[in-house]
């Protein structure tokens, strides 16, 4: 029997691709207008609906943007870290849950990048971003903070150390690995966790960021990604127990 031959790929995938890589490549510049949806069929024979849905894929991207009117028409969008920043909290979001990777490799992941973030956030912090961390470790204090909102504060903790670091590159990288790591971590662990001791830990990481000692500051996180990994073995762990064993196993 014959293997069933690949999907063939949508033309307006196809176009959207192709303008895309225009795109990236310079070859469209940011404000450059794009051919009409009329020359775009002609220049892929294919209908004007495929070309529409091409540009309305583009458009999802922040890619480009329209303007109506007689000087109207589809443009090279000016792309920003801060227009990004939600796609990429989606997209590594998606890819942790559908691709089912183990906590202890997205523990590392992230930790990795916030530790490397940790040497600028501690030379460039502010005292706006002083204020929104120990104002977090106010909250996360508070007995009667229930776990959505100690979780909220822990991401918000995280997003003030990664923004003192200044860089709008490691922001929108560290987007995905704080934003979208973080929660997937605390709804595995928040069960069994002792929030002492992570708000002791975000006071040490605090402290170090203020004095400005990137090595304590590198030792909490590292101490921090320990006790999250020790956190969701224990989670694991006693789920399995619960689990009844499988007949003939």
């Amino acid at each position: 029997m014959s293997s069933a031959s690949p999907p063939k790929t949508d033309r307006s995938t196809e176009i959207a691709r192709s303008l895309r890589d225009d795109i990236v490549a310079g070859r469209l510049l940011v404000g450059d207008r794009l051919p009409s949806e009329a020359e775009l069929a002609e220049q892929y024979g294919v209908s004007r609906p495929t070309v529409r849905e091409a540009l309305k894929r583009l458009a999802a991207q922040s890619l480009i943007r329209s303007r109506r009117g007689a000087t109207g028409g589809a443009f090279v969008n000016h792309l920003s870290y801060e227009a990004a920043h939600g796609q990429q909290i989606t997209t590594s979001t998606l890819l942790l849950s559908m691709n089912a990777i183990p906590l202890e490799t997205a523990c590392e992941a992230r930790f990795a990048m916030e530790r490397a973030c940790a040497p600028l956030a501690c030379a460039r912090r502010t005292s706006a971003h002083l204020d929104t961390m120990r104002a977090e470790l106010d909250r996360q204090s508070d007995a009667q903070l229930s776990d959505e909102a100690f979780c909220a504060s822990d991401v918000a903790f995280h997003r003030a150390l990664v923004d003192a670091a200044a860089n709008p590159v490691l922001s929108y990288q560290l987007a995905g690995a704080v934003e979208a790591m973080q929660p997937l971590m605390n709804m595995i662990t928040f069960t069994a966790r002792d929030r002492a001791r992570i708000a002791a830990l975000h006071r040490a990481v605090t402290d170090a960021v203020e004095a400005q000692d990137a090595a304590a500051c590198d030792a909490a996180l590292t101490a921090l990604e320990r006790y999250t990994v020790e956190l969701a073995g224990a989670v694991m762990a006693r789920r399995a127990a619960k689990t009844p064993a499988q007949p003939g196993s």
